[in-house]
């Protein structure tokens, strides 16, 4: 069944390779999202006044690959405890953050960043600074480049 996954994890250039290399993704396509603009322009996203997150859509077969071995390659992937920044990338477009596309993964999702966190707080590494699940029907501005 095809499903599809929209995540931010910084950088999406680097996150759009790694998903593509995973079995049973179909497709990954980066673009922006989360924002108040409507087809917002890289050069807009960069002013840090359009609420947009740098995101890639994961269309995958999941009947392949799950929707938790996403979410548990998006958590690897990237640090989810810095706040807007990934390395040398800093701003609000940099944020992680998961989309989610229906209650399922809204609950999936949730139980995901849980673990994770109990994960790093028994590590006694830094913590997970905010909320990274949101919903993608309070969201526009979705620009998913072909």
């Amino acid at each position: 069944m095809l499903s599809s996954l929209i995540v931010g994890a910084g950088c999406f250039w680097g996150v759009e390779v790694l998903y593509e290399q995973m079995p049973g993704v179909i497709n990954a396509t980066s673009g922006y999202s989360g924002g108040h603009l409507d087809n917002p322009r890289y050069e807009d996203v960069l002013t840090g006044e359009t609420g947009h997150v740098e995101v890639v859509k994961i269309d995958y077969d999941s009947s392949e690959v799950t929707f938790n071995e996403l979410i548990d390659t998006f958590f690897i992937i990237h640090d989810p405890t810095t706040l807007n920044r990934q390395g040398p990338d800093i701003g609000e477009q940099y944020r992680s953050v998961i989309f989610c596309n229906s209650e399922n993964q809204l609950e999936l999702a949730k139980e995901s960043q849980a673990i994770y966190q109990k994960t790093l707080k028994e590590a006694d590494l830094d913590q997970i600074n905010k909320s990274i699940i949101e919903t993608v029907e309070n969201k526009t501005g979705a620009k998913i480049r072909s």
